[in-house]
Order: structure tokens, then C-alpha cells, then sequence
């Protein structure tokens, strides 16, 4: 479906100039799949935990976690094929279950990059300055938050610049990534084999891969964990505009880097729980993505300076490409008339949203600076937050599928399972998981900070807070221009665009 030029007709958006039309290819698209995902910051950031609440089966929760992404990435393949859409979740959910739901599914995704983009340079610069050798710096708070709004700007420019170059970027910071990942897992296996591990190894066992083996209780807390560490990989999706063969190269790039994912974070989940222990990772839980730079140490001795940069480039690409689904979305919004009109502005020579990216970036600066005025903690508290945004929006995307394509399920097994089945069963896990979530959070003692806001934890007042003000802003636009809410439910039937394959 192209969005470019006038409208369609009654009830679809007026389009102006358009993003720039195969500007990457399906390598491309991958890479920022995969580099939106962080890989060894969610390592760092995740692993830990995982481990103190699972012990050896870490593994297992990993591979568990993988099965609802797998799901919802299906959904978002299915839906890409009749609706190439920047805004994706917002406009496929707008198209199958009504305005109103796609717009709060559209709030969520600008909200996650809002939170979590300071965050992620902040650990880019911290983890630098840390492989350079610049402690003190590292140390210094107006050091290291002035570093990371130069680091947010820097990434923001690159991505008003043009698309082509932010694909150059992200291939050389994912080669970097996996490189240095691949070493550390390489170097950790073979001492935990040879014997010269210098903390408690213990030798890897295919039984880790058993998800229950801890019990149910402690698997639906690693299981929110894992959720946190896929998240991101539907950034390819979001550049299905400018990718070469949109109706199936972002929907494929998003499936293997959810794949390709499993395999790395398998890897060195083994490696680190082989050669650390459990005992060790679990104490030093509390410690995130830190608990990586003692391990390198451990590890690689005075090599440690490959797994500090691994994080680093992990999370500068993850600051970049994290800023992507954001922007594409409130484009997507505004050109259908649900925010702004002036958030849809295309850069005349870059042909990039680059109103909308620049505002992006600006509101994420913004949170990041006041959230740490009040302490470190509420940065991370805040971070938890994301898994309740991650989750209805992921769930809301599976379901909207099954909808999308209800007159079609029963024509083959085929799109029965893959279609109709998969995504609702993944949508079903992550509304089980968003429940648990808002359980856990609920409690003070289970927050970062561990204090109590309005007497419940401050990532499920956060959580609230958000979406109260997505519920006003809706509201507000809803009676200041009500275009888009006069959409039909169902624009485009499936069939008469990509008929499913059988």
C-alpha cells in the first residue's frame, strides 16, 4: 500500500511527500532489528536477575521468553503484507479494532522510546568512558548526563540525516557488537572447560534449556525479564516505508532478528552461568548491567576493555535506532490527523520525519534529566515501567492480526496456526505477563528505589501516569480534530491486497 500522494478516498489520510522509498535493503533492516534490541545491554542489564531468580535454568527462561516474540513478530509480518504503514502497531490495530485502541497502541510505542532513550546513551557513555579507562569521568554525574545529551543529539542528527546512513552506522556498531560478544562467550567457555575459571564454574548442562526447572513462580518473573530483552526488534518493521520489498522484507527482518537473538543471548547465557555461577551473579544482581564490567574483568583480564565496548556500541546503536518506531509512529499518527499536523513534516532532502524525531529526542531528554534529578533509581524504576508498555502493545498487535484476517482463518491450516492461532496465543502470554506485572509492581518493596509513591511501587505509578495522559491527550485531540476518529474500522480487506499464502 503506498503512502505517497493524495489520499485514497473517504475515511484514509491525506499524504504528503513521502519517506524516501527503498532507501535500505533487507540486510539493513535486519541490523536495526537487531541493534534496537540491545543485545549486550539487555545481557548486562537482565542476565543477573534472571539468574537470581532461576538459578541454572536461566537459559530455559531465555528460550521461553522467545516463543510469545516469536508469536507477536508472525502478527507483525502477517499485518506488513497488506498495510506497508511507518506507524505499524498504531495503524494496523486503527484498521482491525477501531481508532480509539489504535491510538492508545500508537501513545505506547512514542512512550517506550521516551523512557528508555536516556537511559540507553547513558549507559553508552558510561561503558566508554569505563573501556578507555576514564573512571573519574564515569563517576562524575554532570559528566556523564551532559556526555549523554550530546550522545542523544549526536544519534537524533544521524537519523534526521537520512536513513542510508543510519543503516551504514548500525552495520558497523552490530559487527562490533556480536564480535566482541562472541570473544567473551569464546574466552568464558573455554576456561570454564579448561578448568581456570576464577569464580565457581559449573559446567554447562542441556537441562538449563528446561524452563519449569525452578518452578512457576520464579519462570513469570524471568519470564517479564526475557520480554525486556527481545523488545525492539519491530524497528525494522517501522522502516517498512523505505525498506526494498516492503510488503515482505521488514516483516522476515523482524522474524530472524528475534531468531538470531535467541541464539546469541543462548550463547552467552551459557557462558556466563558456566563460568560465574549462580551464587555470584545472584548476589551481584542488584548490580545490572555493572555486574558485565566485573565479569570482563574476571574473564578477559586486561582484554576486559572488548566487553566494556560491546555493551557501549550496543547501547549507542540501541540510543539511535530506538529513536526510530517513536518518530515513524508519530508521523504515521499525524498524517492521519490523531496528533499534530506538523509532527508529519518530511525533511525536503533528506525525506526523513524529521519534526517528529527532533521531538522525540527532545521530550526523552527532557525525561531523562528531571528523572535523575530525583535519583538513579528512578531512572531504572522508570525502565521497569516499559515492560507494561511493551506488553499491551505487543498483545494488542497479536490480536489485532486475528481480527485483521478473521474472514480468512479457516481457508487452510496454514493461516488458521500462523495467522489466527500464534499471534492470539502470544497475545495471551504477554496480557498474562502484563497482569503479573501490575501484581509485582504494585509492591513498593520489589521497586529499584524500594519506596513507596501514592502506595504502590513508582514503575506502576509511572506505568498509570502514562497512560492517564495518553487517555487526556486522545481525548483532547479527539474533540479539537476529530478526522481521525471518522475512519472506518476495516479499510482495506486483506484478500483484495496480499492474499495469505496457503
Amino acid at each position: 500500500m503506498s503512502h505517497d500522494g493524495a489520499g485514497d478516498g473517504p475515511g484514509t489520510p491525506t499524504r504528503e511527500a513521502g519517506l524516501k522509498a527503498n532507501a535500505i535493503g533487507f540486510l539493513d533492516a535486519l541490523v536495526i532489528g537487531l541493534n534496537s534490541t540491545s543485545p549486550a545491554y539487555s545481557l548486562a542489564a537482565v542476565l543477573g536477575p534472571i539468574v537470581a531468580l532461576v538459578g541454572i535454568y536461566a537459559p530455559g527462561v531465555m528460550l521461553a521468553s522467545f516463543v510469545p516474540m516469536l508469536l507477536i513478530a508472525a502478527a507483525f509480518y502477517y499485518l506488513n503484507k497488506v498495510d506497508q504503514d511507518c506507524g505499524t502497531t498504531f495503524s494496523w490495530v486503527t484498521r482491525a479494532m477501531g481508532p480509539w485502541a489504535g491510538w492508545l497502541g500508537g501513545w505506547a510505542i512514542a512512550m517506550t522510546g521516551v523512557l528508555v532513550i536516556g537511559s540507553l546513551a547513558d549507559v553508552a557513555v558510561n561503558f566508554g568512558l569505563l573501556a578507555f579507562g576514564l573512571d573519574g569521568w564515569a563517576a562524575n554525574p554532570w559528566i556523564r548526563q551532559g556526555l549523554t545529551v550530546a550522545v542523544i543529539l549526536a544519534m537524533t542528527a544521524i537519523c534526521v540525516i537520512g536513513t542510508e546512513l543510519s543503516a551504514h552506522l548500525q552495520d558497523i556498531l552490530i559487527l562490533a557488537q556480536v564480535f566482541f560478544l562472541l570473544t567473551f562467550a569464546v574466552v568464558a567457555l573455554y576456561r570454564v572447560y579448561a578448568g581456570t575459571s576464577t569464580l565457581e564454574e559449573i559446567e554447562p548442562s542441556l537441562s538449563w534449556l528446561n524452563p519449569f526447572g525452578a518452578g512457576g513462580a520464579a519462570l513469570t518473573g524471568g519470564l517479564l525479564l526475557g520480554v525486556f530483552m527481545y523488545w525492539g526488534w519491530e524497528s525494522a518493521v517501522n522502516l517498512t516505508e523505505e525498506v526494498e520489498n516492503s510488503a515482505t522484507a521488514p516483516g522476515r527482518a523482524g522474524i530472524w532478528s528475534t531468531v538470531i537473538l535467541l541464539v546469541t543471548y543462548l550463547s552467552v547465557g551459557f557462558a556466563v552461568v558456566g563460568y560465574a555461577g549462580t551464587a555470584f551473579l545472584a548476589e551481584n544482581a542488584a548490580e545490572e548491567e555493572a555486574i558485565f564490567a566485573v565479569l570482563a574483568r574476571e574473564v578477559m583480564g586486561g582484554w576486559d576493555w572488548v566487553v566494556l565496548l560491546a555493551v557501549c556500541t550496543s547501547a549507542l546503536a540501541s540510543t539511535q535506532t530506538t529513536i526510530i518506531p517513536a518518530s515513524r509512529t508519530a508521523l504515521s499518527m499525524a498524517r492521519r490527523h490523531a496528533l499534530p499536523p506538523h509532527l508529519a513534516h518530511i525533511h525536503p532532502r533528506f525525506r526523513t520525519p524529521d519534526v517528529s524525531t527532533w521531538w522525540v529526542a527532545g521530550i526523552a531528554i527532557g525525561w531523562y534529566l528531571a528523572v535523575n534529578q530525583i535519583s538513579e533509581n528512578a531512572l531504572l524504576d522508570s525502565l521497569t515501567a516499559l515492560s507494561l508498555l511493551i506488553a499491551f502493545y505487543y498483545a494488542l498487535t497479536g490480536l489485532a492480526c486475528a481480527v485483521y484476517y478473521r474472514r480468512h482463518l479457516m481457508e487452510s491450516p496454514h493461516n488458521l496456526l500462523l495467522i489466527g492461532v500464534g499471534p492470539v496465543v502470544g497475545a495471551g502470554l504477554l496480557i498474562w505477563l502484563l497482569v503479573e506485572s501490575i501484581g509485582d509492581m504494585s509492591n513498593p518493596e520489589n521497586s529499584a528505589s524500594g519506596v513507596s509513591w501514592l502506595g504502590l511501587g513508582p514503575p506502576l505509578v509511572i506505568g498509570i501516569a502514562i497512560a492517564l495522559v495518553g487517555v487526556l491527550v486522545m481525548c483532547f485531540w479527539r474533540v479539537r480534530d476529530g478526522r481521525f476518529w471518522q475512519e472506518r474500522r476495516t479499510v482495506v480487506d486483506p484478500a483484495l491486497v496480499h492474499p495469505p499464502k496457503r
